[in-house]
């Protein structure tokens, strides 16, 4: 009995731990083709969560700053990758610049900007910090119209974490009747 009841809380723990992982582009991948604007509308990328980049050796991926980004410069690089099959922990809440370094690629569209947000998993509806459009960062949101919107709820995690609490909860009551 005493196993089941540790096997229970454990399961229950798992939700906390639960992470996504996002491909860039899905199918497409990272590639010139990718339109990576439409690709993060309605997705809510959280602390812990991943983003897996698949590309061939004409590309690269760069993690950037917001002038950086902006610009298409990848001599300031914070990071570069060039395996073709990056994964990136998101470990940090805020906005995160990556582009394609490779000559002509950023400027014609191969670039992803992404907001992190922190794990909630008992507040869906907390509002997110702003998705970093301006660059005074000091400045607090002040609900102006010129503000950019804010990002989707993170229904798909809530949801996802959702299912596996109930899968540990009928598992946990499965093996409490069967000990």
């Amino acid at each position: 009995m005493a196993f089941a009841a540790a096997l229970v809380v454990l399961l229950l723990a798992a939700p906390a731990a639960y992470a996504v992982q996002f491909t860039v582009g899905d199918s497409t991948g990272w590639t010139t083709s990718g339109d990576y604007t439409t690709w993060v509308d309605g997705k809510t990328f959280t602390v812990g969560d991943t983003l897996l980049f698949n590309y061939d050796s004409s590309h690269q991926v760069d993690e950037v700053t917001k002038s950086d980004y902006d610009n298409c410069n990848s001599g300031n690089a914070l990071k570069t990758h060039s395996d073709g099959n990056t994964v990136i922990t998101l470990s940090n809440t805020g906005p995160m610049y990556f582009i394609c370094p490779t000559l002509g690629h950023c400027a014609g569209g191969m670039k992803l900007t992404i907001n992190v947000v922190a794990a909630s998993g008992n507040s869906p509806s907390t509002p997110s910090p702003p998705s970093g459009s301006t660059t005074p960062s000091e400045t607090p949101p002040s609900g102006s119209t010129s503000s950019p919107p804010p990002p989707p709820s993170g229904a798909p995690s809530i949801m996802n974490t959702g299912l596996v609490l109930g899968f540990s909860l009928v598992l946990g009551a499965v093996l409490a009747i069967m000990s």
